[in-house]
């Protein structure tokens, strides 16, 4: 009996996703497009644990991908970035008075150079009793515009830093404004990291790629419980794969499921449209310039999504 409940749960678990947040000031009104009041962090805190979510460290998630183990719907990770001082004297103490895990990405140059918006090393070093240390690029470049000799500088001095002041090696890596191509995937990967963070936005399941995570950003007066009802949509995403050399999006090749009859499609600027889908594959001709140099491509089907990311070059 308990044999047959396993086999027909295992299919329920398979399909369970996980939920990655992201946060960055705390308490910071000067600072409103990435600041989350500490009334905002106590009422998400309080519908986590109203609720029966589990706020797991990322090396649960972690220990999970690469083990192939069932991903728990209940999920959730809870992720800081840039090691803003706010953290430390605004949001640490919420996360230690409610018992939660994160895992703070440090922007390393801000704390080695001692800019006084952001946290000292005796600082993060006290923050590590409470979560784990992840890195967030030495001086916070947007990656897709560096040549590979000055991405393999800023992640060596990062390291540097990380072995000097810390003593570690960290295993995970959050993208500095989220903002990534196939290139920058392939040369911080090569550094080993367990895993490594987009901003991009959706769910994590058994199919993720542990080295290409999404998050959701949570700032302002955003409301958790609308992003913990996103499920992730399996895409294969053929083309585009980063930015179009002439700037012109021309093509939208992907591959979902083939029981989805249609789907709904976002390019930034454009909104959203709906899409056919043909035995599992969605293909467009286009031909849109593209004017935000960070733009999103979502596909959803119901409460199921998944994007990526163009960054111009």
């Amino acid at each position: 009996m308990r044999g047959i409940l396993l086999a027909a749960l295992l299919p329920l678990l398979l399909a369970a996703d996980a939920h990655l947040f992201v946060f960055h000031r705390f308490g910071d009104p000067l600072h409103p497009s990435t600041n989350t009041s500490i009334e905002t962090l106590r009422a998400e805190f309080d519908y986590l644990k109203h609720y029966g979510y589990k706020v797991i460290p990322l090396s649960r998630l972690a220990k999970a991908l690469k083990h192939h183990e069932p991903i728990n719907d209940q999920w959730v990770v809870l992720t800081i970035d840039d090691s803003y001082k706010s953290f430390y004297e605004n949001g640490l103490p919420v996360f230690k008075e409610y018992g939660y895990p994160f895992t703070l990405f440090v922007y390393v140059e801000a704390t080695d150079k001692g800019y006084g918006d952001f946290m000292s090393w005796e600082q993060i070093r006290e923050a590590a009793r409470y979560g784990e240390i992840g890195l967030h690029g030495y001086g916070h470049r947007h990656e897709a515009h560096l040549a590979p000799y000055m991405l393999k500088d800023d992640t060596e001095r990062a390291l540097r830093s990380f072995a000097k002041q810390l003593q570690i090696v960290p295993s995970y890596y959050a993208y500095p404004y989220g903002e990534y191509n196939p290139d920058v995937k392939a040369a911080i990967a090569a550094y080993g990291f367990d895993l490594i963070l987009n901003q991009t936005g959706g769910a994590v399941n058994s199919s993720s790629d542990p080295l290409d995570l999404d998050r959701f950003a949570l700032t302002g007066e955003n409301l958790i419980e609308q992003k913990l009802k996103i499920k992730r949509l399996d895409v294969r995403w053929l083309a585009p794969t980063q930015w179009p050399e002439d700037g012109r999006l021309k093509e939208i090749h992907a591959k979902i499921a083939p029981k989805y009859k249609t789907a709904e499609l976002f390019i930034t600027g454009e909104g959203w449209q709906r899409v056919a889908v043909k035995n599992g594959d969605i293909s467009l001709r286009l031909d849109k310039k593209l004017t935000n140099p960070r733009t999103r491509l979502f596909l959803k089907v119901g409460p199921y999504q998944n994007g990526i990311i163009l960054v111009k070059e």
